[in-house]
């Protein structure tokens, strides 16, 4: 399984940065440029938890759909998102966040496995280095 952490300071405080980051109306600026676009579910203004959001967009040559839901929070410290439906074999997002001075840190835990076994692991290990 891949494990992505990333540590993200911002000049806002904690609970603004946590709401703008369950708002799909932000996501969906954020990758216009794969045209990702929120198409069931939630798909306007933040999601809230037991809620789902299917997005979709054009990926490695192939329109994909990736539905997830909001499977623990607690504002405005952390929420989960998990997926329920797409390509991966799992995918499971954390996002924490930690009031400091003059802002806010975000802290994502993204882990995922690839589906399509060791020929999965090899993309990742391609994939993973160029980013």
């Amino acid at each position: 399984m891949a494990r992505i952490h990333l540590t993200t300071f911002i000049a806002a405080p904690a609970e603004r940065v946590f709401n703008l980051s369950r708002s799909i109306n932000l996501h969906s600026i954020s990758t216009a440029h794969t045209n990702e676009r929120a198409i069931a579910g939630v798909t306007n203004g933040l999601i809230k938890l037991n809620e789902t959001v299917t997005w979709q967009a054009r990926h490695l040559f192939k329109t994909r759909q990736h539905t997830s839901k909001i499977t623990a929070m607690e504002s405005p410290v952390f929420f989960v998102d998990e997926m329920t439906k797409g390509d991966f074999k799992s995918f499971r997002h954390e996002h924490h966040f930690k009031p400091v001075d003059n802002g806010s840190i975000m802290i994502d835990i993204l882990e995922f496995e690839s589906p399509y076994g060791s020929v999965g692991k090899f993309f990742n290990s391609i994939y993973l280095k160029s980013i």
